[in-house]
């Protein structure tokens, strides 16, 4: 028996017995946040995360990389992180996960996602830990939800709801003013993955920049992801009024988008 496949059934019967209600009522409902995908030739693909993050959030990254690697057409694997922790510098064909005191600026967590095209080439996922260090959002829950949500954002998904007040839908790319039961994804993201995912590419993108199926040298990469003003045009706000999609044009059909959780 394929030990992995075996356990990613069993992550999979686990989620759909506690996702099943919520996953009813959106099963309908579409969260990718456009044809924006990793470019691979076959799948199950493989996606790094890099570790750059202490040893508080290492459970948290190590949890989100087994839940998400229950789907069937991507696996993750958390590596020894390639970022400058000071800045988390992206690096191509992976997501570097950092984390840092970012400072009293509004956000709990960003993810940063680069494209060339419609096809992902590298991302950032950085938590503030400003206010996790504080007793609100120090906590197993808040931590865990946004580091699922931010990675998830790097595959292409979107959020499921944005309304913080909503009943949760049991997946962590739902809003939330209780995370309890938000940590994971549900069956609904792994459609949504398998959907994004249906088609394969002539191209890789999960190489490093030195692989010719890479692609050039890629404009702008250092840009300020935590500087808000680098962050580029609005593109959605939630109800409550605050953006949830920022898009930068690097120019060459290259783009970075950012998705932002805001602490209360």
């Amino acid at each position: 028996m394929n030990t992995k496949h075996y356990t990613k059934r069993l992550i999979v019967g686990a989620i759909a017995v506690l996702s099943v209600s919520a996953f009813a009522t959106i099963a309908l409902a579409s969260h990718a946040w456009g044809s924006y995908h990793w470019a691979r030739t076959a799948n199950p693909f493989v996606l790094k995360l890099g570790d750059n993050v202490l040893s508080v959030w290492d459970t948290h990254l190590a949890t989100t990389s087994a839940m998400w690697s229950a789907s069937s057409v991507l696996d993750t694997t958390v590596v020894a992180g390639q970022s400058n922790v000071k800045n988390c510098r992206a690096t191509n064909g992976r997501v570097e996960v950092c984390n840092k005191t970012y400072g009293n600026n509004g956000w709990l967590g960003i993810a940063s996602v680069w494209a060339s095209g419609n096809h992902i080439y590298q991302g950032t996922v950085k938590l503030n830990d400003t206010y996790f260090n504080t007793a609100k959002y120090n906590t197993p829950a808040w931590r865990q939800f946004v580091m699922c949500q931010e990675v998830g954002h790097t595959f292409g998904l979107d959020h499921q709801d944005e309304i913080f007040t909503n009943a949760n839908l049991g997946t962590c790319m739902d809003y939330t003013n209780d995370p309890s039961t938000n940590q994971y994804p549900n069956l609904h993201d792994f459609t949504q993955l398998e959907t994004i995912y249906a088609h394969l590419d002539t191209i890789t993108t999960l190489f490093s920049r030195t692989s010719s199926s890479a692609g050039a040298s890629r404009v702008s990469d250092d840009i300020d992801t935590e500087n808000r003003a680098e962050w580029g045009k609005e593109i959605r706000k939630s109800r409550d009024g605050r953006t949830t999609l920022h898009e930068r044009n690097l120019g060459n059909g290259q783009k970075v988008f950012t998705f932002v959780v805001w602490a209360d």
